[in-house]
């Protein structure tokens, strides 16, 4: 599902990832773990096409079988349109919009039509809890509500993998439990593959294998 090959990122003079390898295989739940600086949010980033790797001879990152460096910038926007999902620790929810027109935004710009996209909105708010809040604006919403509009949102064009930075991190204990377990339910029912990024230990220990990231590296 995603093979990554010695991918390096300089900012600058800065250099953040120090030839990362890394394999996910499909439906798999992969976390991973460091601390601030260590290089996590940006690997993130460039396994979603948000960020670019220093291209070199010997780095190559295959999405769902599509070798991202072939992609011109509007062909990314498409592939990461279709293929991929993104939940934030700050929901990245649009104010003016509500609920349920917050999920459909990225259906809409794959070309959905209207009927059909606020009817899998409907469906997703409806298997996540929420459908009875889908007229409501985020400032509506709790924190937990707000996160779970955000997961419909990701999972409106059936994207092959869910990436996700701190997904919990602003959210309560008990809401923070519930979006973890919402998490292998979606796998086991969508078949999605989630790679997250977390400081939260519980969510990490529950992911089928932990990656730890220390100075640019995959350590363990």
């Amino acid at each position: 599902m995603i093979k990554a090959r010695n991918i390096h990122k300089h900012y600058g003079n800065l250099h953040v990832l120090k030839g990362v390898d890394l394999q996910i295989k499909e439906s798999e739940i992969i976390s991973i773990v460091g601390a601030s600086g260590a290089g996590k949010t940006t690997l993130l980033q460039i396994l979603g096409t948000l960020d670019t790797f220093d291209a070199t001879e010997d780095t190559s990152l295959l999405i769902n079988n599509t070798n991202i460096a072939n992609l011109s910038d509007k062909e990314q926007a498409k592939f990461r349109n279709e293929n991929l999902g993104f939940i934030f620790q700050f929901h990245q929810l649009l104010p003016e919009f509500t609920a349920l027109e917050n999920v459909c935004i990225p259906a809409f710009i794959k070309g959905t039509t209207k009927f059909i996209a606020i009817q899998k909105a409907k469906e997703l708010l409806d298997f996540l809890g929420v459908l009875h809040r889908q007229t409501h604006k985020p400032n509506e919403l709790s924190g937990g509500e707000q996160q779970r509009v955000a997961v419909a949102r990701a999972l409106i064009n059936n994207p092959a993998i869910i990436l996700a930075d701190e997904p919990s991190g602003n959210l309560d204990s008990e809401s923070a439990e519930n979006l973890h377990s919402l998490f292998f339910k979606l796998r086991d029912e969508f078949k999605q593959t989630f790679v997250i990024v977390t400081h939260n230990n519980q969510l990490a220990e529950m992911a089928d294998r932990k990656l730890v990231m220390k100075d640019g590296k995959i350590v363990s």
